[in-house]
């Protein structure tokens, strides 16, 4: 079951994409509302189990996900519990939690993979 799987999907032909619709040889464009993810509390956090990780040269989310998750596609869950949403918000040395359980993490935004 993919990512968007629950997410809303609505149809975009307005006239304003007109022409990208037409590059892309496209009647329609099907567009996904953005999923709201909200904030672990503090008593979510305390049941997450995480490994601390100090920021190097060369760490990237996606890197980071494949050797965790095994599975690269998932470098948001580390931003969003971070709360950096890109790498640049990091600094050498600076040190960021890892959610060991996947599963854990995804039961606490609700979601379904």
């Amino acid at each position: 079951m993919g990512r968007y799987s629950s997410t809303k999907k609505f149809t975009n032909n307005l006239e304003y994409y007109e022409y990208l619709r037409g590059k892309r040889k496209l009647k329609i464009a099907n567009h996904y509302a953005t999923p709201i993810l909200k904030n672990p509390t503090v008593e979510e956090r305390t049941r997450l189990i995480t490994d601390n990780h100090i920021w190097v040269l060369g760490d990237r989310y996606y890197k980071l996900a494949d050797k965790y998750y095994g599975d690269s596609s998932f470098w948001w869950v580390i931003a969003w519990y971070n709360a950096t949403p890109v790498e640049a918000d990091l600094s050498l040395g600076d040190m960021i939690e890892i959610p060991i359980s996947l599963n854990a993490v995804l039961d606490v935004l609700n979601l379904d993979y």
